[in-house]
C-alpha cells in the first residue's frame, strides 16, 4: 500500500528507533542475538507444556490446539495481511537509515508493519495468563518476557516501536479473543458430557 505510513507519528517513531538502536553496547548484543532465537526460549516452553499437562490432563490437547490456532491467526494477521498490505519498510531497508542502522539478530522479508514477534508473544502471555493466571500468579511475568523479545527487535533494527505497539495489541486482541472461544468451547462440551451422564476427567 504505502511504504510510510504518512502520519504526524512516523517521524517521531523514526527518532525513537534511532535511539534505542544506537545504543548499543557488546554485551547486550549478544543477549539481544539470543533473545531473538526460538530455540533460546525452549526450557520456557516446556515449562509452559508442562503447567498445561499438568492442570488440564486429559484435556491438555484442546489448549494446545487452542494455542496453535492462536499463533497461526497472530501470524497471518500480521506477516499474511498487514505485513503486504502496508508494506512500511523495515528501518535496516529503509533508504533514509540503512547507512546507519545496527543490525543485530535475524529477520526476515522487507516489510516490518506489524510485529509478527509482538503479535505471537503477545498473543501466547495474553492467553496463558488469562488461563491460568489465577492458579499462577507470576504467570504475568510472561508479559515481561513479550516486552524483551519486542524491545530487541527494535535494538536489533528490524522494527520500529510502533510495528512493536500495533504488533502487541493485535496479538493481545487474538489472545483475548482464542480464549473466549476455548471458554465457550470446554462449557459447551462440559454441558454435553453432564448430559449424557459422563463424568468428568478433570475437576479443572
Amino acid at each position: 500500500m504505502t511504504q510510510n505510513l504518512y502520519t504526524p507519528l512516523d517521524s517521531l517513531d523514526k527518532k525513537l528507533f534511532l535511539l534505542i538502536n544506537q545504543s548499543h553496547h557488546p554485551w547486550v548484543d549478544r543477549i539481544v542475538y539470543w533473545i531473538t532465537h526460538k530455540a533460546c526460549w525452549i526450557p520456557l516452553y516446556g515449562l509452559l507444556l508442562y503447567l498445561i499437562i499438568r492442570n488440564f490432563r486429559a484435556k491438555s490437547w484442546i489448549v494446545l490446539l487452542a494455542i496453535v490456532v492462536l499463533i497461526t491467526l497472530c501470524d497471518q494477521f500480521s506477516s499474511g495481511l498487514i505485513k503486504p498490505w502496508i508494506q512500511r519498510l523495515r528501518p535496516c531497508f529503509h533508504p533514509d537509515l540503512q547507512a546507519v542502522v545496527q543490525v543485530v539478530g535475524r529477520h526476515h522479508g522487507l516489510y516490518g508493519f506489524i510485529s509478527s514477534h509482538a503479535a505471537n508473544t503477545f498473543g501466547l502471555a495474553t492467553f496463558l495468563y488469562l488461563l491460568l493466571g489465577k492458579r499462577y500468579p507470576r504467570m504475568k511475568l510472561l508479559f515481561i518476557w513479550a516486552l524483551g523479545v519486542s524491545y530487541a527487535r527494535v535494538y536489533g533494527g528490524v522494527h520500529y516501536p510502533a510495528d512493536i505497539i500495533v504488533g502487541a495489541l493485535s496479538g493481545i486482541g487474538w489472545g483475548w479473543a482464542v480464549f473466549r472461544v476455548y471458554v465457550a468451547i470446554t462449557r459447551f462440551t462440559k454441558t454435553i458430557e453432564g448430559a449424557l451422564g459422563i463424568p468428568p476427567k478433570n475437576p479443572n
